[in-house]
């Protein structure tokens, strides 16, 4: 039994795996998202605070946008997402790089589906649901309205100057922020639900400090987003690029017909190892059976004289 219990555990700790390190958004907006000025180009007088706002407003009007995201983990490995983010609500269309093979990710709210190296129950992907007792999984999904979120109301947020990224023109912003300038609450994270600006606190509760360099486009976007980030388990480096704002596909989810549930596989999983263990069982039974009936006869048993 204890291979068993240890081949289950290996199961649901690799299904584990296949999540997005760090998942998930922040809410949406009751304000006009159309009404803002851009942020980003010319509007050198705006300041930082009234630059996030504006590109916030925008770009969650946009809902989709194309994304590249490059990150060195707290182990010090990179790995790396390419695809397409959505926000309110959170959700994704990724291939997950630094693993051999890459893996396809598709997230939508608080569903995980991934795309499986073979077939499981003849199914191509796998679902997992991150919300537990009917409340939703608390993460960070690492779209461009997430990081204008956490930036919203900011004074710390200091205005660089006008730059090129990646031959972008753009108006550079530099911050380092306390997990109680992350936690601040006022008027200007207002423009977002209470609900989702609620998820954003409890998304955040763990960030100790947040370093961030943000570039906002001409067009009001923001293109570029380097952050890192450090709790008690150590420090995270992110680069993010965006594009195609409101031009990128709306994530979909796979063919249900090709979608197989995690607890189902581990179902599956746990029946063929009782199984296994049964006829364990029954073979051990059959040769102690088997070795009384040779002592009985006097030839010594399996053991030898």
């Amino acid at each position: 039994m204890h291979q068993a219990v240890r081949t289950r555990a290996g199961i649901a700790m690799a299904g584990t795996a296949l999540l997005v390190g760090g998942l998930t958004a922040c809410g949406g907006t009751k304000a006009d998202a159309g009404g803002g000025k851009a942020g980003g180009g010319d509007a050198k007088a705006s300041s930082p605070v009234e630059a996030v706002k504006a590109s916030y407003l925008k770009t969650v009007a946009a809902k989709f946008a194309k994304a590249e995201l490059s990150t060195v983990g707290k182990d010090g490995k990179t790995s790396g997402q390419s695809g397409t983010k959505g926000w309110y609500p959170a959700s994704h269309d990724v291939v997950m790089k630094g693993e051999e093979p890459e893996t396809r990710s598709i997230m939508m709210g608080d569903l995980v589906y991934t795309r499986t190296d073979k077939p499981v129950g003849g199914k191509s992907w796998m679902r997992m649901n991150l919300a537990k007792d009917g409340k939703p999984g608390i993460r960070l999904n690492e779209d461009p309205a997430e990081y204008l979120a956490m930036l919203l109301g900011q004074e710390k947020l200091k205005h660089v100057g006008a730059e090129k990224t990646d031959g972008i023109d753009a108006q550079h912003y530099k911050g380092s922020l306390t997990n109680e300038d992350l936690l601040k609450a006022d008027e200007s994270t207002k423009v977002m639900d209470e609900k989702n600006r609620q998820y954003l606190r409890e998304a955040v509760k763990h960030v100790k400090t947040f370093e961030v360099d943000l570039w906002i486009g001409k067009d009001g976007y923001p293109v570029r987003v380097d952050s890192v980030s450090t709790d008690a388990n150590g420090t995270s480096k992110t680069t993010a690029k965006f594009s195609d704002f409101g031009a990128a596909p709306a994530v979909q989810p796979p063919p249900a017909d090709q979608v197989i549930a995690f607890e189902n596989v581990l179902k599956g999983v746990d029946e063929s190892l009782a199984e296994t263990d049964q006829k364990l069982k029954d073979a051990d039974d059959d040769l102690k059976e088997a070795d009384k009936t040779l002592r009985d006869a006097g030839l010594g048993g399996l053991g030898g004289s």
